[in-house]
């Protein structure tokens, strides 16, 4: 059995209109990732593995979109992904960090 948080929440959600949550414990394809978006309790199934503190988007999203985490943009969809996947250099692309 994967360890949770103090509170029982596998991941965290700042703001009711991120697209990004942040796990809080490792998570697997299968589980059941469990979290809160404002005052909702959320459930979700994980389509991949996602590390401690790695991002993974709460619903699906379309290649092009914007995704915010604290409330605000800091990444854009590179490709279309299903609520439950990690998201990373793989798949997002950062809007505020910029490699040189």
């Amino acid at each position: 059995m994967r360890k949770k948080s103090r509170k029982g929440w596998d991941a965290v959600v700042l703001n009711p209109i991120d697209e990004l949550a942040t796990a809080l414990c490792h998570l697997k394809v299968g589980d059941v990732a469990r979290f809160q978006v404002g005052d909702q309790s959320c459930e979700l199934i994980m389509k991949t593995d996602v590390a401690l503190c790695h991002k993974f988007v709460i619903r699906d999203v379309v290649a092009g979109e914007k995704l915010r985490k604290y409330g605000e943009v800091i990444a854009g969809a590179l490709e279309p992904s299903e609520a439950g996947t990690h998201a990373h250099v793989h798949n997002i692309k950062s809007l505020r960090a910029v490699h040189k």
